[in-house]
């Protein structure tokens, strides 16, 4: 999947009453959610089974704890799947703090529930801080099996930014091998990707477009096809045109890399 960008935008308005915490504090930390997936950072080094029971057994604890406490327990299980953490996890969604909000909806992406899915689909319809929404955008990959794909659909088509480009990338996790779902969601992304104004979320169309194809059948393969050489020859961010090409050679389709081949002959692209 594309490292996402930097956005684009301007930073969602916030009220003191919405954050009943200080501005300035919280607009550093929820601004450093937008550097990427915070499980990208994760330490790569490979810790022991025991070292893990270890450190879930104290974010167990942490979550029953204060602010701060529950802070800490949330990060152990944004990188830790434990089924003990989600009814700890659930009650947070509900949390009047916005980080506390987050945090816990990335928790609960790294340990998908059941329970857990109406009200994730409630803040990504209903919360009024971006972040929040955004955290969801990209935590509903990981419940392809739940009625998901015409909720991020929606938000695709009508969030900011930071939660349009999420969306455009779950529905190819959504959607994968599920024809019915791959369809519906391909047609959005084809929009997207011609109509959207904001180059990162043209990406990652074109991204969940080549993931996507396979499970799709003509006419619908040929209109990808055709839309991601048309974002190749013509859209004017490089990063948009870089991430086409790259969807359209991971096909493997032998009259696509034919036709990339003869646009290189002609000068067309290098």
């Amino acid at each position: 999947m594309p490292e996402e960008p930097q956005p684009f935008f301007e930073p969602f308005p916030e009220t003191q009453d919405q954050l009943a915490l200080d501005p300035d504090v919280l607009a550093r930390e929820l601004a450093a959610e937008l550097l990427g997936d915070p499980l990208d950072e994760i330490d790569p080094a490979e810790p022991t089974a025991a070292d893990v029971a270890r450190e879930c057994d104290g974010g167990l604890d942490w979550l029953r704890g204060g602010r701060e406490m529950r802070m800490q327990g949330l990060r152990v299980f944004c990188e830790h799947r434990d089924p003990r953490a989600v009814p700890l996890l659930l009650p947070l969604l509900a949390e009047g703090c916005p980080i506390l909000r987050m945090s816990a909806v990335y928790a609960l992406g790294r340990n998908p529930h059941p329970m857990a899915v109406e009200p994730l689909l409630g803040l990504l319809a209903s919360d009024d801080n971006g972040y929040v929404r955004k955290a969801v955008a990209w935590s509903l990959s990981n419940y392809p099996d739940a009625p998901v794909l015409n909720p991020l659909i929606r938000a695709l088509q009508l969030d900011v930014a930071a939660v349009r480009l999420w969306a455009a990338s779950s529905l190819a996790d959504a959607s994968a091998a599920a024809p019915a779902k791959a369809d519906p969601a391909a047609a959005q992304l084809l929009q997207t990707l011609r109509i959207d104004s904001e180059p990162a979320v043209r990406s990652n169309s074109a991204w969940s477009l080549g993931r996507l194809y396979p499970d799709l059948v003509e006419p619908r393969q040929r209109e990808v096809v055709e839309a991601l050489l048309h974002s190749l020859l013509l859209d004017e961010d490089s990063a948009v045109r870089d991430e086409a090409r790259m969807a359209l050679e991971q096909l493997e389709r032998p009259e696509v890399l034919e036709r990339l081949q003869t646009l290189v002959e002609e000068g067309l692209i290098s």
